[in-house]
């Protein structure tokens, strides 16, 4: 059996990854231009496809027939070659019902706001729809706009069904949840980064938030099953997202100048297979000076500028292990930048075992009073905390455990 993705351009796609989980055919990426759409779709060899921007709804005239679900919203995510032609489907919107079901999230007889006007957004009212939510899109230029959400305030459902936000444009969110006091949940069709900025707020403020990561595999594994023409246990999706997910996320270690955050991260990417950046040498490099060179020419102020511009671009990254200078913590900003795709790590050590050479403000105060400083800072910023007063295999053993 022949199956893959069908899209435009496809840089990198988790697809081939999910599908080898589920059945057994060969699971390839079609990257295929508009103008020979129709003559892959008619006479390519192929017997299941996906289908993703741009072709979900030019694929529609191809179908010979096609779901409730899909005529419904318009659009297809998924066909299956059979006999009597081509068969256009929408697992997206399984996928979508799957993430509600298991958020344990009741969306009957409450208001939701969606996010956007395209075709995801087609699809996610349809879903709130069929199970009782009332519905409003929020669109840039429609009557209920970004201009005037106000009128919405009393939103307690909110999803995220446009790009804003998506990796490489993370940080930016779509909509401040502060104007909606009675927000009970939001979900983000976004799975990477993480934690979108709109997900870090929902963390903030304490109201449940929801990636897209489970929609991404349930959809899959509706597809597969219609591939296949076999059932597939729903307990699949649970293990693929979780498998998924630590493969994403980012190990990020903080703690004091000189803990061991580099030699720790350095072989925790080797026992994961996780790449390693040490987020001041990153800065090094990128400076072309060393750290006390710039404590002495430019000052703690820039330094720090500096460094949030490095982890600006090292939290974007996705499954890697990095160690953070000492005092990153001390600008709140870093946390998000650390946390959206990463679990955080506070590596511990005796203080009278801290080195100073090389380490400008370590040299300059004492350990002691600078710990104090920072700890409540390494506390709010940590998922969990590690000793690493013992051997480096006894904190790579603990580091993973907590994970």
């Amino acid at each position: 059996m022949r199956c893959g993705l069908l899209g435009e351009k496809l840089s990198h796609s988790y697809s081939p990854q999910i599908h080898a989980q589920l059945a057994a055919y060969d699971y390839r990426l079609y990257e295929v231009a508009p103008d020979d759409l129709k003559v892959f779709l008619l006479h390519g060899e192929w017997d299941g496809l996906n289908v993703t921007i741009p072709y979900k709804k030019a694929v529609l005239p191809y179908c010979a027939s096609l779901s409730e679900t899909a005529r419904r919203i318009g659009s297809v995510n998924t066909l299956v070659r059979g006999k009597d032609g081509i068969f256009g489907e929408n697992t997206d919107a399984y996928g979508f019902s799957e993430t509600l079901r298991a958020s344990g999230i009741s969306v009957f007889g409450k208001k939701a706001i969606v996010l956007g006007s395209g075709g995801a957004s087609v699809m996610v009212c349809d879903v709130l729809r069929s199970l009782g939510a009332s519905v409003t899109v929020i669109s840039r230029s429609g009557a209920d706009n970004y201009g005037n959400l106000d009128r919405h305030a009393d939103a307690q459902l909110i999803v995220n069904a446009t790009p804003v936000g998506t990796y490489p444009n993370n940080g930016i969110s779509p909509v401040d949840l502060g104007i909606f006091p009675q927000c009970e949940a939001v979900f983000d069709l976004i799975y990477n980064p993480a934690r979108t900025a709109l997900l870090l707020q929902a963390e903030r403020l304490g109201i449940a938030g929801f990636n897209g990561l489970k929609m991404l595999v349930a959809q899959a594994k509706r597809s597969a099953e219609l591939f296949t023409g076999s059932a597939i246990d729903d307990a699949k999706i649970e293990t693929i997202e979780a498998a998924l997910s630590a493969q994403m996320r980012n190990i990020v270690l903080i703690g004091m100048p000189g803990c061991g955050k580099s030699a720790v991260g350095k072989a925790l990417a080797e026992k994961t297979g996780k790449a390693f950046f040490d987020a001041d040498a990153e800065l090094v490099k990128a400076a072309g000076k060393t750290i006390p060179e710039i404590f002495a020419e430019d000052g703690e102020a820039e330094f720090r500028r500096m460094e949030t511009e490095t982890l600006c671009l090292l939290g974007k990254k996705s499954g890697a292990v990095i160690a953070t200078g000492g005092g990153c913590v001390t600008v709140a900003r870093n946390y998000d930048l650390l946390h959206q795709n990463g679990k955080i790590v506070w590596l511990k050590r005796s203080l009278d075992a801290l080195p100073k050479d090389g380490r400008p403000l370590s040299q300059k105060t004492d350990l002691q009073a600078m710990y104090e400083k920072r700890r409540g800072f390494y506390e709010a910023f940590s998922d969990a905390a590690v000793s690493n007063d013992g051997e480096l295999s006894e904190t790579v053993k603990a580091v993973l455990e907590v994970l």
